[in-house]
């Protein structure tokens, strides 16, 4: 007897307060070939309490907290079917997701691994803005090291085909964030890429949460960066790379600035001109005149 289509994967840590709209709106899909794999990532909230209301609807597996990397893990190794699709506890899928990624790779069959467009929404349920569809497509692995924001909707849009995962090793359980952008970086330099255009996935975005990580995510991002720059082919490490880099430390300067450290920020546009002095020298330079002289950037 074969397996189902899709495994969904739902890591929760202490996710009580939200995990059950995330479940609901996976029960809710159009496209019903699909086990819903939840993992309890040791929660010590009444999240195992809300879990087992759902009965024999989800699959549960349940660890000692060993963070998102390793309950993303504990979900593949769980999974039966033949994609794997992540979501996020915070968040919730609109009920055509599933059905239009599904449409997606059966018609573009090279594609190993997917996302589609997000809503990014506030506590309240307002819109706040939107992840779009980047455009890039197909052999993206340049394009999420230019932009690491590429795959559009991140670790609550993508599925991707679960027998790919024994290539390229699990998520990075060593990184404290931004593990999905090296997930996906790992899964591109191996497969194709698609993206559905129309959002179908809500992301939560608390007021604060970004720059309360601001420095973790920076950290991860040189990380990833770094550790990854073996997957470019040969003629992209050198220059490419070290372009792309610079825009990272130029991006993560900006944020800086605004947090009201002047001095990092600095500091980080002098490691970015370094990198790639013709290539982002112009940038780097306008961006420190404004900060040296208190202009918002």
């Amino acid at each position: 007897m074969s397996g189902p289509r899709v495994s969904v994967v739902v890591p929760a840590y202490n996710a009580a307060w939200c995990v059950a709209r995330a479940i609901d709106s996976v029960l809710a899909q159009t496209a019903r070939d699909f086990e819903l794999i939840v993992v309890n990532d040791g929660s010590t909230d009444d999240t195992a309490t809300v879990l087992a209301g759902y009965g024999d609807r989800i699959r549960v597996v349940t660890q000692q907290n060993a963070g998102l990397s390793a309950a993303r893990n504990a979900g593949i190794a769980a999974a039966t079917g033949d994609w794997v699709a992540f979501l996020d506890a915070d968040d919730w899928w609109l009920p055509g997701k599933l059905a239009a990624q599904l449409d997606l790779v059966d018609a573009q069959t090279d594609i190993g691994f997917c996302s589609t467009a997000a809503l990014i929404v506030d506590p309240e349920g307002r819109q706040v803005g939107t992840w779009e569809d980047s455009g890039a497509h197909g052999a993206i692995l340049r394009d999420i090291f230019a932009t690491n924001a590429t795959v559009a909707g991140s670790g609550s849009a993508v599925m991707a085909q679960r027998k790919l995962f024994a290539r390229t090793g699990g998520f990075d359980t060593a990184l404290r964030s931004l593990e999905d952008i090296d997930m996906w970086m790992r899964l591109a330099a191996i497969t194709r890429f698609g993206c559905v255009r129309e959002a179908q996935v809500c992301i939560l975005r608390a007021p604060g949460s970004m720059s309360r990580n601001r420095e973790v995510m920076r950290n991860s991002a040189l990380q990833v960066m770094n550790k990854n720059r073996d997957l470019l082919p040969p003629p992209d490490r050198g220059a490419f790379w070290r372009t792309a880099m610079a825009g990272v430390l130029a991006d993560y300067a900006k944020w800086r600035y605004r947090d009201g450290e002047r001095a990092a920020a600095l500091r980080d546009l002098v490691q970015a001109f370094a990198l790639a002095p013709l290539a982002r020298g112009r940038l780097i330079l306008s961006l420190a005149l404004a900060m040296l002289t208190g202009r918002p950037v």
